[in-house]
């Protein structure tokens, strides 16, 4: 099922270069999305979350979401408290991953690439997923990452956004001191 996240927090993003969870798995392009707990988009979620479960497992898909819930493995909206990291607390956490590259663009639709400096950890997008439920290893619930719109700056995360040019002075008047000095 598709859901579009309007105005989300962007953390751990590995959007322009696919990297592996840990050694041997498949290296994924993916983010998770900070969604405010109790949110009108949260409950848009549980319900997404649900309908593909019933889908999946018919009359059994709210014990096998109940059971899975709360794994990180198998079950792809967190609780935001029970993690510890800046800017998550009082909300949900929507880890989406992708094998191929989503598509990454800019307030006005153009593309972004890694070079621009966004989207960062702790800026807000607007993102399209794919929920869906798989038995493979176990059953779960997971989200395919489509795409990333930037929506607007927000305060980086650690390891978050590049420096830019307007993070410095223009020291130009000083490079003319200092040739008059030497």
């Amino acid at each position: 099922m598709e859901l579009k996240l309007k105005n989300v927090r962007l953390s751990f993003p590995d959007l322009f270069e696919a990297k592996a969870f840990k050694p041997g798995d498949e290296p994924k392009f993916g983010a998770s999305f900070l969604i405010e707990k109790g949110s009108a988009l949260h409950k848009e979620i549980d319900a997404a979350i649900m309908e593909v479960a019933r889908s999946k497992w018919s009359a059994k898909g709210k014990a096998v979401v109940d059971g899975i819930r709360g794994n990180p493995n198998k079950f792809c909206f967190q609780d935001g408290d029970l993690k510890d990291y800046d800017g998550y607390e009082g909300h949900m956490s929507l880890s989406a991953k992708s094998k191929s590259r989503p598509l990454i663009i800019d307030r006005d639709k153009s593309p972004l690439t890694q070079a621009d400096g966004k989207p960062y950890a702790g800026c807000y997008v607007n993102a399209t997923i794919e929920i869906f439920a798989y038995t493979n290893s176990g059953n779960g619930i997971s989200a395919g990452l489509t795409g990333i719109q930037f929506y607007r700056d927000g305060d980086a995360f650690t390891g978050g956004r590049p420096a830019t040019p307007d993070d410095f002075d223009d020291l130009s008047t000083e490079d003319e001191e200092l040739a008059d000095v030497a």
